[in-house]
């Protein structure tokens, strides 16, 4: 959300009739719902100064050198009213027709079109973009009191959301993989969102048992080999001991704990994670080495 003085500056350019930024919107396939792709923060803005209430507090306008300074909507004289109720702002709809049930050109269009004060982070764009049963999904299992120890503080640009989305799309289609990164997880995303609930229990209870197996063997510490939380460590670990619990003969801890030692000095591994890590080769280096290392065949 804008500061209250970016936000009464917009207002006051809708005052003084100044030409404003057009706002895009997509209309979804199938359906009248139409979601914002660029102009969120000004529609916001006017819904705050009509309602007088922004963060909770009173929305009078500040930041600006005009006598409109210090005004709320109900204080302005009625011409000033009017002339805000009666401004316009260019407001373009589109919709993708093909391909259909692809909607990864429309992340690409609000990647290039989103002109925030704060670019959106790419699970951002995913989360307008994906909104729905799948995406509720994988932000409460971000509250998991496991998942926080590994991961840390929750993020406020949601990466660790975009960890947990990782770790099922490795887990259901690593052996499908296509740089760039974004778009693999955009895909699997969008296949995913109406999920059925037998089927969300389920992974659920994949990544909850491998997220407490992982901290009580291999510690809090252990997606993080040089001290940052490192997502290729992540992606390829994770998704190996998860496949690996559900094998015929079960991960043990005191496997896996000689496995993982074993995995962190090997130079193939290490190449894997450490440089280029959304490239097809590296992918498939890691993901190849820990799956042996974890007995995943």
């Amino acid at each position: 959300m804008w500061t209250k003085n970016t936000a009464s500056r917009f207002i006051e350019s809708l005052l003084l009739g100044l030409p404003i930024p057009s706002i895009f919107l997509f209309k979804e396939p199938n359906s009248e719902r139409q979601l914002i792709i660029d102009g969120q923060q000004r529609l916001m803005s006017l819904v705050c100064f009509y309602k007088e209430t922004f963060n909770d507090r009173k929305f009078s306008l500040s930041g600006i050198s005009s006598d409109w300074k210090g005004k709320t909507y109900n204080s302005l004289n009625e011409d000033d009213q009017l002339r805000l109720d009666n401004s316009w702002i260019r407001t373009t709809i589109f919709q993708q027709d093909s391909p259909k049930n692809n909607m990864d050109s429309v992340y690409e269009v609000f990647e290039r079109l989103n002109t925030g004060g704060v670019k959106l982070s790419p699970q951002e764009i995913r989360s307008c973009i994906y909104h729905g049963k799948f995406n509720k999904f994988i932000h409460d299992l971000n509250s998991g009191a496991t998942w926080r120890k590994l991961f840390g503080q929750e993020n406020k640009r949601l990466r660790d959301i975009e960890m947990v989305l990782r770790f099922f799309a490795f887990f259901e289609e690593e052996e499908h993989y296509a740089p760039p990164m974004k778009h693999f997880l955009n895909l699997y995303m969008e296949k995913n969102r109406g999920r059925s609930d037998e089927k969300l229990a389920e992974l659920e209870n994949i990544f909850t048992n491998t997220m407490r197996f992982i901290e009580s063997t291999l510690g809090s510490d252990v997606f993080r080999p040089e001290k940052a939380f490192n997502a290729a460590v992540f992606d390829s670990v994770a998704t190996s001991i998860a496949k690996g619990l559900k094998g015929k003969e079960p991960l043990t801890q005191d496997a896996a704990i000689k496995a993982y030692e074993l995995l962190l000095k090997n130079e193939e591994f290490r190449h894997g994670y450490i440089t280029s890590t959304a490239s097809l080769e590296n992918v498939k280096r890691r993901f190849s080495e820990a799956k042996k290392a974890f007995s995943v065949m």
